[in-house]
């Protein structure tokens, strides 16, 4: 596999990984995605200054309101923090 699809392929594992302990195999409640960032993002967590940054992010996370992350969902949490993370943000003038 090339290095994208493994990157894609990692991204599915992962998201299968944490999603279903709760309940939907299909989508992360919140619980799942605390965890989740526990263990695949600990420098996030520590680096968060108040965890009411940590839910606010993951309530902006919940696109169609239904108070879970779904795969859409954690695709766009996974490249935000890769943007913020490395400088990549576009910056509109």
């Amino acid at each position: 596999m090339s290095q994208l699809e493994t990157a894609m392929a990692m991204l599915i594992k992962t998201f299968d990984t944490y999603a279903g302990k709760d309940g939907k195999k299909e989508s992360l409640s919140k619980s799942e995605v605390k965890t989740m960032l526990e263990k695949e993002l600990p420098g996030l967590l520590k680096a968060a200054k108040n965890q009411d940054e940590v839910d606010k992010l993951l309530k902006g996370l919940d696109f169609n309101g239904d108070s879970e992350v779904d795969f859409s969902e954690f695709v766009v949490l996974v490249a935000a923090l890769t943007c913020a993370a490395h400088g990549r943000c576009s910056k509109k003038n």
